[in-house]
């Protein structure tokens, strides 16, 4: 697992598998978790805020197999070079 100095603010009803925090600051959290849940594993993408000083999802997206990966990764891929200059 990725090294994390605090504990990935998940339910304890997922298992977490592994994780990679994209950006972290006193108020926000982002991390890609690849968690399992029923025998089935799924890529989640988290962004979590800090309120009374506990973490709090705001957000989840889940990617549930190879190929709605693959759909994703397309339009990514596809719309990424519009995020340069205007």
């Amino acid at each position: 697992m990725t090294e994390q100095s605090e504990k990935l603010p998940i339910s304890e009803f997922y298992k977490v598998v592994d994780s990679v925090t994209i950006f972290k600051s006193e108020k926000w959290w982002e991390a890609i978790v690849v968690f399992e849940s029923y025998g089935k594993r799924s890529i989640g993408f988290y962004l979590w805020q800090k309120r009374n000083d506990t973490w709090k999802r705001k957000h989840k997206f889940n990617v549930r197999n190879i190929d709605e990966w693959n759909k994703i990764k397309n339009a990514i891929e596809q719309l990424a070079p519009k995020l340069g200059s205007k």
